[in-house]
């Protein structure tokens, strides 16, 4: 069985020359300090071997779990000034860009490129077609904290330009709790209709499991919609969170969903506090909460408790878009 972590993050302060950043506010959040434990790096080391660290370490770590095989690691593109095209350093919170992951997952036959592209640049068609010719396998936003509208009809030639090249979406839906600030009516899954309609294959990250919009609550929206396109899936990262507690249950007790979902983790946010087994002793009993929590690998262990919750094998070994016509890239 080959699995694939569709949802990888990455860090970067711009050191080694990677371009990354953090904007200050990030940097001086409490977050911060989390995420680089998560990440299994410190500063310093950053500031002695480059941010490329980061990757390293995530493939290490990927080549020591026995039930996944490889991540797609995702870059993370910012908020576009308009009337420039230029990149707005000020109020983009983080950037990582596509250069930087792509020229270091390559390195790696387990990690896989996830490009990151905002289609408010004036050159993002040209981008993604760089993208795709450099091994991407999908484009990521957060369009909450990217300020990207995906109902905006201005967008209609970048997806079907992306509908050619099989290059799945792959974007937040429900609110952003990750960051310090976020436009959370940007993250409504009914925004996702537009680029559905003109043949993207759009993957809603973390099932719209939070927040409402109009009224309604996002994951009910979700659902509405989900079994209408056969190009429309949604992840299942972070749904084991406990700001996500009984969402994954809810989607599993409706048989046809399993159809439409894809693994993911939202690495490197599977980590005690934010996750553990215990939170959901009355889906999976004592037992198997014991067992898993005494799994070490953090991929692992979330493959576990997702199994433990009744994820059934298809939804670990989906592949979607370019990368289902593409023979695997062999793991170490």
């Amino acid at each position: 069985m080959h699995v694939i972590d569709w949802h990888v993050h990455t860090a970067g302060l711009g050191y080694g020359g990677s371009g990354a950043f953090l904007n200050e506010e990030m940097r001086e959040n409490f977050r911060f300090g989390f995420f680089l434990r998560w990440v299994g790096v410190t500063e310093r080391e950053l500031q002695a071997e480059g941010d490329q660290l980061v990757i390293k370490r995530l493939s290490e770590n990927i080549a020591r779990s026995r039930l996944v095989d490889q991540a797609v690691v995702l870059a993370m593109d910012g908020i576009v000034d308009r009337a420039t095209g230029l990149l707005d350093e000020r109020r983009t919170q983080i950037y990582i860009p596509d250069d930087f992951v792509a020229r270091e997952v390559a390195k790696y036959p387990n990690l896989l490129f996830g490009a990151s592209i905002n289609p408010n640049r004036p050159d993002a068609i040209e981008r993604l077609e760089q993208a795709a010719a450099r091994g991407a396998v999908l484009v990521k936003w957060i369009p909450s904290i990217m300020d990207i509208d995906p109902a905006d009809e201005s967008f209609v030639p970048f997806y079907r330009r992306m509908a050619a090249l099989g290059i799945p979406l792959l974007t937040h839906t429900g609110m952003e709790k990750s960051f310090a600030h976020a436009r959370d009516e940007l993250s409504d899954p009914m925004k996702l209709l537009l680029p559905l309609k003109h043949g993207v294959t759009v993957i809603a990250a973390h099932m719209a499991a939070t927040g409402r919009s109009e009224g309604q609550d996002n994951f009910e929206r979700l659902l509405s919609i989900l079994p209408a396109y056969p190009n429309f899936y949604a992840d299942i990262s972070s749904l084991t969170q406990i700001n996500r507690l009984g969402y994954l249950v809810k989607a599993l007790n409706l048989p046809w969903t399993i159809d439409h979902m894809i693994f993911g983790t939202d690495w490197p946010l599977q980590h005690f506090p934010v996750v553990s087994p215990w939170y959901h002793v009355r889906h999976i009993g004592l037992v198997n909460a014991w067992r898993i929590s005494g799994i070490r690998n953090v991929w692992d262990r979330d493959v576990a408790l997702k199994k433990a919750l009744g994820v059934p094998d298809e939804v670990f070994t989906r592949v979607v878009g370019i990368l289902a016509n593409r023979a695997p890239k062999p793991s170490n």
